[in-house]
C-alpha cells in the first residue's frame, strides 16, 4: 500500500458553468487556485456524458456515451498532476429520469448545472505509471 499523511491547506466552493465540460471545470478551478492535489465531491445535472470503464483483463478503458440529459446523483474524486497537468480523476452516479443509475470513470460530461466542493492539499499528487495495472497512479 501506498499512503501519506496529508494536510488541507484551503476549501472550495463553486458553481460549475452550464455548457461547460464538467472535469474542465474542476480541473479549472484547480489550477486558478494552484491546487496540486485534493478531494472532490459534486452533484447536479448534465446534459450528456462520456462515460469509462476499464476492462482490467484488456488493461484498457472502453466508452460508453449517453446523449441524454442525467442528473449527477453523486460524483467524487481527486484532484492531482498526471505527466505534470492538472488532472481530476472524477467518477459519478447519474441517473436517467426512471431512476436507473449509470456510474463510472466520468471522462466529459456538458453541465446543465452543478455544484463542487474542493478540498485542497498542501503536497502535490503525481501520477505516474503502473506496470501492473497499466493505469496511472499515484507515486
Amino acid at each position: 500500500m501506498n499512503y501519506r499523511e496529508v494536510e488541507s491547506s484551503a476549501e472550495y466552493v463553486a458553481r460549475l458553468e452550464t455548457g461547460a465540460d464538467w472535469r474542465e471545470e474542476i480541473e479549472s478551478l484547480a489550477r486558478a487556485e494552484d491546487v496540486e492535489a485534493g478531494w472532490f465531491t459534486a452533484m447536479g445535472a448534465v446534459q450528456d456524458a462520456d462515460v469509462w470503464f476499464y476492462d482490467q483483463k484488456e488493461t484498457e478503458y472502453q466508452s460508453v456515451t449517453f446523449d441524454e440529459p442525467l442528473e449527477v446523483a453523486a460524483c467524487v474524486g481527486n484532484v492531482s498532476l498526471l505527466e505534470g497537468e492538472t488532472f481530476a480523476h472524477t467518477h459519478a452516479v447519474l441517473s436517467r429520469p426512471s431512476g436507473q443509475a449509470l456510474a463510472g470513470h466520468l471522462d466529459s460530461a456538458t453541465v446543465w448545472a452543478g455544484e463542487v466542493y474542493l478540498r485542497a492539499f498542501e503536497e502535490p499528487l503525481e501520477r505516474a505509471h503502473d506496470e501492473a495495472t497499466d493505469l496511472d497512479l499515484w507515486l
